[in-house]
């Protein structure tokens, strides 16, 4: 009985032997016919022809990097008018769009009250100024009077008192005048800059309260941008460095320069505010959105343009041309920059003098036969 089973285990171990070793056959025989057909399908592929400009060779080049950056045009000066004084708006004769100098009359507010508050505080201090003058008078007998002996030291010394302060409020009276010319002199409005009216927020006849926000102004001679800079990139911002500007409405690009850093990170986002000054050869507003990019620095790296790396699949890749075919080749990006008004990005995995396709010819598949036009 034991010798049967041993029979049939071995039977068991042979057939397994044998079906295993067909199937290995067969799946070689299937891995020679795919190839052979790959191959095929390659040399019966027709050739396609492409541009010279869609081909590309990988360089070695001085990548610029930089800082993608955006943010609002300002105006470095700008101002609100504010009332000074309470009281009816009599006259606001500038509106949005009129050029003003600094010093120039905009504006009235109703004076009466503020009139006569100035003729009585004059009025307070000449009463004052005439206590001064019979203090003083009397001061002047005393002293005579105690130089013949007449009265005693005590006495020059009560009126010598009495003087003072009768000079203690005369001064303050003419303090109070000159308070209350200021309120009236503070009912004219004036424009403290030079600048475009850039917002009329009254009306005459409307009754004003102090600080009440009247109109602003902007001077458009000096325009900023303020941009945010993340943390981590704002140790790469330095005074000075240069940037390229697309702004809204202009098609024209801009050339601006780092004129300031905040020394102070905004609480919560911890960003930091930077200013760039532009070039004023454009015709700019304030609040105009600008976006463009900053330059950091740069580096020689081989690079490629960035429409030429093709990302449909897991890893990133660029279509190489080889021996007149296409290849896929996966690369490891690195470090993006401007070249010649370009964005290119650094890239691991390519030698100098390879070419490749350019993003604008496509995907094609790999052992895709190339020809290039005019080429000999």
């Amino acid at each position: 009985m034991k010798l049967k089973v041993k029979w049939i285990a071995l039977a068991l171990v042979a057939v397994l032997l044998a079906a295993g070793a067909v199937k290995m056959v067969t799946s070689k025989n299937a891995q020679k016919q795919n190839l052979q057909a790959q191959q095929a399908a390659q040399a019966n592929a027709p050739s396609v022809q492409l541009a010279a400009k869609d081909v590309l060779d990988v360089q070695e080049i001085e990548l610029q990097q930089g800082l993608a950056i955006s943010g609002q045009i300002k105006a470095v000066n700008s101002a609100f008018v504010k009332a000074r004084v309470a009281g009816e708006l009599r006259e606001l004769s500038v509106r949005e769009g009129d050029f003003v100098k600094a010093g120039q009359i905009i504006g009235r507010i109703e004076a009466t009250e503020y009139l006569a508050r100035v003729r009585q505080a004059e009025q307070q201090a000449q009463a004052a100024k005439a206590q001064v003058d019979i203090a003083k008078r009397s001061f002047e007998n005393n002293r005579a009077l105690v130089d013949q002996g007449f009265i005693s030291k005590t006495g020059l010394d009560a009126s010598s008192s009495s003087l003072a302060g009768a000079q203690a409020s005369y001064l303050a009276a003419q303090a109070g005048a000159d308070l209350a010319q200021k309120s009236l002199d503070d009912a004219t409005v004036r424009a403290p800059i030079s600048g475009q009216i850039s917002q009329r927020l009254v009306q005459s006849g409307e009754r004003v309260a102090i600080e009440a926000r009247m109109v602003e102004i902007v001077d458009l001679s000096r325009l900023e941008l303020e941009i945010s800079l993340a943390a981590s990139d704002s140790v790469f911002v330095k005074v000075g460095q240069k940037a390229q500007l697309n702004v809204e409405g202009n098609g024209q690009t801009i050339s601006a320069t780092v004129a300031r850093l905040n020394p102070s990170a905004t609480a919560g986002s911890r960003a930091v505010l930077a200013y760039l000054s532009l070039d004023q050869s454009a015709q700019l507003r304030q609040g105009f959105y600008a976006q463009g990019m900053l330059a950091t620095g740069s580096q020689r790296v081989i690079a490629i343009p960035l429409s030429a790396v093709r990302t449909d699949k897991p890893q990133p890749y660029v279509q190489v041309l080889a021996d007149g075919k296409i290849q896929h080749q996966t690369v490891e990006l690195g470090s993006r920059g401007e070249h010649q008004s370009q964005t290119m990005v650094a890239v691991t995995g390519l030698a100098p003098g390879k070419k490749i396709l350019a993003g604008v010819a496509g995907p094609m598949t790999v052992g895709t036969a190339i020809s290039i036009e005019g080429a000999k």
